[in-house]
């Protein structure tokens, strides 16, 4: 298994902010967002996968998705690097 904490981050997560909806969940979103800003993008499929991997180089914005608890969350960090956001698809 890969240490995440060894792989330096990728890139600025901004400000780190989170929907109400998702914190009423009662999930702990900061070992995501550690795998998020060092390049592991979760449960996106191979094309955003290398969109994301794309998206560091060129500036756009980068977008995660996970799963805990039975739930499926995105993480969003916006291509100026200005803000993170945790969010549900619903929230979106």
């Amino acid at each position: 298994m890969i240490d995440l904490a060894a792989i330096a981050p990728k890139f600025s997560l901004g400000r780190v902010v989170a929907t109400p909806t998702f914190l009423e969940l009662g999930i702990d979103p900061s070992p995501h967002i550690n795998r998020h800003v060092r390049g592991d993008w979760g449960e996106v499929d191979s094309e955003d996968w290398e969109t994301n991997d794309d998206a560091i180089e060129s500036g756009c914005r980068v977008l995660s998705v996970y799963r805990e608890k039975g739930v499926t969350f995105w993480i969003i960090t916006e291509a100026d690097r200005s803000s993170t956001c945790v969010l549900l698809p619903t929230d979106y």
